[in-house]
């Protein structure tokens, strides 16, 4: 990107390409740049780095208002990427925005993401790439949060980001003014506590609904699930190297070779 021309920025999700999130982040996204949407025919909340094999992706083009919006994948958030980046776009982008997430994807939801996942799958490929998360499932006021997605978008057009590094911000659900402030933070360890509520169908048979509760195992601000909680905006930077290198030296006295 030479410094007098515009941006290119790819905007996927993982609600669906008729998810209001995703809506609000590229309406925000095109006052920095040229957008293109890429985003699944239906929601794929959970689906983590899947990806279609074995089975034909199917592209089509989405209007709204009838205007064009954007192209729909029949797969998942990972998929929409890699067809975006082989089939629709012209060019390499120059960002890569996933979001705006209904409900939050910090400490062990950010396994599950999709919306982090198709970040991920962007800095695989070498482009920056955010994922963006409002805390709330309910009742969504996505103002503030793709407010936020383009100052942060805009530095880091500008500044770039480590390679294999992606920025996952996670954003309260609360008019601007009761935002407390921004802090970089780090993927706690609050985890669900789930169930698999069994039901029987009209025939007696049964069947399973997951559920269960985000139960809270971090004490401090320095922890995503923590400061989203308390109204601080919370901007964790991921890795996609999972290697536990604090363990490698104990690892390596191990008689592995018995």
């Amino acid at each position: 990107m030479t410094p007098r021309s515009k941006p290119h920025i790819l905007v996927c999700n993982d609600d669906g390409i008729e998810g209001p999130g995703i809506h609000a982040l590229a309406a925000s996204m095109k006052k920095l740049g040229t957008v293109t949407v890429v985003a699944p025919a239906e929601p794929h909340s959970g689906m983590s780095h899947a990806m279609t094999l074995g089975e034909p992706l199917r592209i089509r083009e989405y209007s709204r208002n009838n205007r064009f919006f954007g192209h729909t994948v029949s797969g998942t958030p990972v998929d929409c990427v890699k067809v975006a980046l082989s089939h629709i776009m012209e060019r390499k982008p120059d960002l890569i925005v996933s979001g705006i997430n209904y409900g939050s994807n910090t400490a062990m939801n950010t396994l599950y993401s999709g919306t982090v996942a198709a970040a991920l799958e962007g800095v695989l490929q070498g482009i920056p790439s955010l994922a963006f998360s409002l805390t709330t499932y309910v009742d969504a006021d996505f103002t503030y949060a793709a407010k936020f997605a383009r100052n942060l978008s805009k530095e880091v057009l500008s500044r770039g980001l480590p390679p294999d590094t992606i920025l996952s911000v996670n954003i309260p659900n609360v008019p601007e003014e009761e935002i407390r402030g921004v802090l970089v933070t780090s993927q706690g360890k609050s985890r669900w506590e789930e169930a698999a509520i069994e039901r029987n169908d009209m025939y007696g048979n049964p069947y399973y609904w997951l559920s269960g509760t985000l139960q809270l195992h971090d004490h401090d601000l320095g922890s995503d699930e923590y400061a989203v909680r308390h109204n601080y905006v919370a901007v964790t930077p991921l890795s996609c190297d999972f290697t536990a290198h604090g363990f490698r030296p104990e690892l390596l006295n191990w008689p592995l070779n018995k």
